[in-house]
């Protein structure tokens, strides 16, 4: 399939925050090069208790990947647990919200969105479905292995993503090789 970018967590490249609270790698900031970005995905490191950054007018979603996770709290009294590994969280980027380690450091996978230029749908998949190669996406594996194409298979901390395309075969199968593989997907729609 042309339009297929393979990456990998290691092959990231590492930006650190100005609070020195975490770091952050790029997956992907469609499109290409453009500050004001229709769709971003990336991994983060918080290491530190703090505030996220605001982002007016974008929505976001985050999923722990890997550590004990953190309690997000609002100004206005509202918390979320973000304990459970491949459970996505979505929330509006201009709502101040901090987060609390509540253990130690934590690796998150982040989503945002435009509002009004497209959306979002993270989902956590263990099971064989179908990916839409009309809206835009990304593919990254939390454990096991997936077939993709008959000549890309996927393994943890591994992934691809694709932009908007509208000459690509309607629907492409992705299969689970073991029984307790599981991946996250992103479905852009505009």
């Amino acid at each position: 399939m042309s339009g297929l970018t393979r990456f990998s967590f290691a092959s990231l490249q590492v930006s650190p925050w100005r609070n020195g609270g975490g770091e952050t790698r790029e997956i992907i900031s469609w499109p290409a090069g453009q500050s004001d970005f229709e769709w971003r995905a990336s991994i983060a490191t918080i290491a530190a208790d703090g505030p996220f950054s605001l982002f007016t007018g974008i929505d976001r979603s985050i999923t722990l990947l890997s550590g004990e996770g953190v309690n997000l709290h609002t100004e206005q009294g509202s918390d979320h647990a973000l304990t459970q590994i491949g459970a996505p969280y979505s929330f509006a980027g201009e709502v101040p919200i901090s987060a609390t380690l509540v253990g130690g450091v934590t690796t998150d996978f982040n989503v945002m969105t435009r509002r009004g230029s497209c959306t979002a749908q993270v989902r956590a998949q263990s099971h064989d479905f179908d990916v839409n190669w009309y809206t835009a996406g990304l593919l990254y594996v939390l454990r096991g292995e997936w077939q993709v194409t008959a000549s890309i298979t996927l393994s943890a901390e591994q992934g691809l993503h694709w932009a908007f395309a509208s000459n690509q075969e309607s629907h492409l199968p992705i299969r689970a090789l073991q029984p307790d593989a599981q991946l996250l997907w992103v479905e852009i729609t505009r």
